[in-house]
């Protein structure tokens, strides 16, 4: 299985001569956004190291670059940025003002790739676990509760527990401690 099966969405190059515009301060902003270790990724792997997991992170062998990756257990952790991995990306697209040829094109392959590289990793036998970086901001028990029910959770029955629609509070209580 190639790792991008999909025809990717073509995004244009941000720059003046493809039109796009932007202040020097917006690109001083823009510089300052970190794409690895960024708070949320620290603090659920600060959370997962104190519960006894141990993780490499953003594996360059592995698809995709998972923030927390745990060969143990087989899981391929990732904290996605709300607006870059697009979250309520159809009410958040019409929202976009300026540069929408560029941010758009962009944000929707983003989203596709991570598609890609969850069925990538599906194939390989991994479980891919994302969380929203606001969600670890807000709820990081639930976060790390969602991960030790995975890792305690036999391979071959995780599917059923996605079906099923677990609630990490009422069904993993034996885990907080």
């Amino acid at each position: 299985m190639k790792p991008y099966c999909l025809k990717p969405i073509p995004v244009p190059r941000f720059e003046e001569a493809a039109g796009f515009y932007t202040s020097a301060q917006r690109s001083d902003t823009m510089r300052k956004i970190r794409s690895a270790n960024t708070k949320p990724e620290r603090l659920l792997r600060k959370a997962l190291w104190a519960k006894g997991f141990r993780y490499r992170i953003h594996p360059k062998h592995v698809p995709g670059r998972p923030d927390v990756f745990i060969r143990k257990y087989r899981l391929a952790i990732f904290v996605d940025g709300e607006f870059w991995h697009g979250r309520n990306w159809h009410a958040k697209k019409e929202k976009i003002i300026s540069n929408r040829g560029f941010w758009i094109p962009k944000i929707e392959r983003n989203m596709q790739r991570d598609e890609e590289v969850d069925r990538l990793l599906d194939h390989l036998g991994w479980t891919v676990i994302r969380f929203w970086d606001q969600i670890v901001l807000k709820d990081l028990d639930t976060c790390v509760k969602t991960v030790q029910a995975y890792a305690h959770t036999a391979f071959h029955l995780r599917n059923s527990i996605e079906e099923a629609g677990f609630d990490a509070d009422a069904d993993f209580t034996n885990f907080t401690s």
